[in-house]
């Protein structure tokens, strides 16, 4: 008896960290296609709404039942999408998002600034909560960037994440024995101190990666040299602060920025505003973040063994707001 009741405590461990993953059809398989759906409006002319709520990453999500694309992978399929049809004039990027590493930020950048090259369609962006550090990198192609009163942005610049736990060893008179090929091949392990060479490395890169976001900053945004050194802080803006220095455009909700694209890019008040998702969801609208049935389900135990948020600050360099 005891030997089953352990038995059945292990298979139910495994069932929640993923390890198992049984075939079931609670939520919608994120392997469905991507269909178009119309939140408003019934002309031919549309603008497509893409959400990006939360890290940006190139990771794919862990569930309790199913994986999820990655953030990256999801965006850049509904610009494909997007690409093939000739009747969206616009895409509408609605951003909350503190950022995320720097690869992936800058992936997004660049796949949304060539759409727009490829295509000639139309991007303007609306910030919600937070469109800081990343968030802001991949709104700098939008062609005009509204942000919500209460939006927090700014943030511009780089963060490195590097974990110690050498003093820990010590405490425990644990010893890590590291053979190497060159001085600098276990650079940023966690297992000792930076030489001052290593700390002089990691800040060039920090510096290089920084001076990177800068220059598209000044060059998307034609920031005024004199304001280049506030905003170089990397310090944060309300939607008031951040209009004075250039990096938006205008103060408005996410139905003035539906409002905007409209006459902005010529297109009637009653085209379309449509979505991609994979489930069709009763009295749908504009404030609606999720593609699939799935993302919407509120289960505790998804990221139990997952822990997607702590995995995501691994070691290494962020555009990313970590408040």
């Amino acid at each position: 008896m005891i030997f089953k009741k352990i038995f059945f405590f292990m298979i139910t461990a495994f069932m929640l960290c993923g390890c198992f993953m049984p075939k079931n059809s609670l939520f919608t398989d994120n392997t469905v296609p991507l269909k178009e759906y119309v939140l408003q409006g019934e002309d031919r002319d549309k603008i497509l709404l893409i959400p990006v709520k939360g890290i940006i990453s190139d990771m794919v999500k862990k569930g309790l039942m199913r994986s999820k694309p990655s953030m990256v992978q999801e965006i850049v399929s509904q610009l494909k999408i997007a690409e093939k049809d000739e009747d969206i004039k616009a895409v509408l990027f609605k951003i909350d998002s503190p950022g995320g590493t720097v690869t992936a930020s800058d992936i997004l950048y660049h796949e949304i600034k060539s759409f727009k090259e490829r295509t000639k369609k139309n991007v303007i962006v609306c910030m919600m909560g937070v469109a800081a550090s990343g968030g802001y990198y991949i709104s700098l192609p939008a062609d005009y960037i509204m942000a919500h009163p209460t939006t927090i942005t700014g943030s511009i610049g780089v963060i490195y994440v590097h974990y110690k736990i050498s003093g820990l060893l010590d405490k425990l008179g644990i010893k890590i024995d590291v053979d190497k090929s060159g001085k600098n091949k276990d650079m940023g392990s966690p297992f000792r101190n930076k030489t001052e060479e290593e700390k002089n490395i990691f800040n060039t890169l920090n510096k290089n990666l920084s001076n990177r976001f800068m220059d598209l900053v000044i060059k998307h945004r034609n920031i005024n040299k004199d304001i280049v050194k506030n905003i170089s802080t990397a310090r944060i803006y309300l939607a008031d602060e951040a209009l004075e220095v250039g990096l938006i455009d205008e103060i408005g909700y996410l139905s003035d920025a539906v409002k905007k694209a409209k006459i902005k890019f010529g297109l009637s008040k009653a085209s379309k505003v449509v979505v991609y998702r994979r489930n069709m969801y009763p009295e749908d609208n504009i404030y609606n973040n999720t593609t699939t049935q799935y993302e919407g389900k509120k289960i505790s135990l998804i990221n139990f063994c997952g822990m997607e948020q702590v995995n995501i600050f691994s070691t290494g360099f962020y555009y990313l707001w970590s408040n």
